[in-house]
């Protein structure tokens, strides 16, 4: 698969299965007040870290908050693209838990 393919997704909605793994969207928000799960705008979901953004340190911050509440190991989060950039794509391999916002109807 090219990885033209694999931004491409999620289409609709801000993240797709592909098999056991998770693929998410995100708009990364740095230098917050608190490390966060937003609500999804458009066709990304919104994650707040309170680390500032210098040579991926947000990103990288952003990966290790994330990890547990998917109930996985930080190595088990590939950053696709954005490491230094606010839009990002994750590929979170065999998730046990997915926080709320993955498991609410879309008319919410």
């Amino acid at each position: 698969m090219s990885r033209g393919q694999i931004k491409n997704i999620t289409g609709d909605s801000f993240f797709a299965w592909d098999g056991d793994v998770l693929v998410v969207n995100i708009l990364g928000k740095p230098s917050a007040s608190k490390d966060a799960i937003g609500k999804p705008h458009g066709t990304q979901l919104k994650v707040s870290v309170t680390a500032k953004p210098l040579g991926g340190k947000a990103t990288d911050h952003m990966v290790r908050f994330l990890a547990p509440l998917f109930g996985v190991s930080v190595s088990a989060i590939e950053v696709v693209f954005g490491q230094e950039n606010v839009n990002k794509q994750l590929r979170i391999t065999a998730p046990t838990k997915l926080p709320a916002v993955f498991t609410q109807d879309a008319s919410d």
